[in-house]
């Protein structure tokens, strides 16, 4: 009886790697799938806008674009991000445009319903009086 009790007895070495090998074990079904998800998602749809303003413009002209197109994030939930700036490149390369507004969307449906949105064409019309020339890219997210 004490031979057969032997066969099943584990020294601490060998209950330390067993636990190891469960551990990792259940990394690897727990956590893994979860950062493939995550992968998966960070894929976001980028509509770049770029503004060139006409010359006479004024200062309070394009804030009111501005903040027509800062007012979108908030009346069309189809938009998952919202960022823009300025141009401060010291390359001298921006071609007259002043103003970059970053809309992000999580799908193409997302932007489909973005683009004839009544909000975003009433923004078109704040717009137009001032806008010289536009420039926009849209792109899928990668590394």
């Amino acid at each position: 009886m004490t031979a057969s009790l032997t066969r099943f007895h584990f020294d601490s070495t060998g209950i330390r790697i067993a636990t190891s090998v469960v551990a990792l074990m259940l990394t690897a079904f727990v956590v893994l799938p979860f950062c493939i998800a995550q992968d998966k998602q960070a894929k976001m749809l980028r509509h770049i806008v770029m503004f060139k303003f006409k010359e006479t413009s004024n200062k309070e002209n394009i804030q009111k674009v501005v903040d027509g197109f800062r007012s979108l994030r908030v009346s069309i939930p189809q938009i998952a991000g919202f960022e823009y700036g300025t141009n401060n490149s010291p390359e001298g390369l921006a071609d007259g445009f002043t103003h970059c507004f970053v809309v992000t969307f999580e799908s193409e449906m997302d932007r489909e319903i973005y683009l004839p949105h009544p909000k975003h064409k009433e923004f078109i019309e704040i717009l137009k009086p001032h806008l010289d020339k536009v420039l926009v890219v849209d792109y899928w997210t990668s590394e």
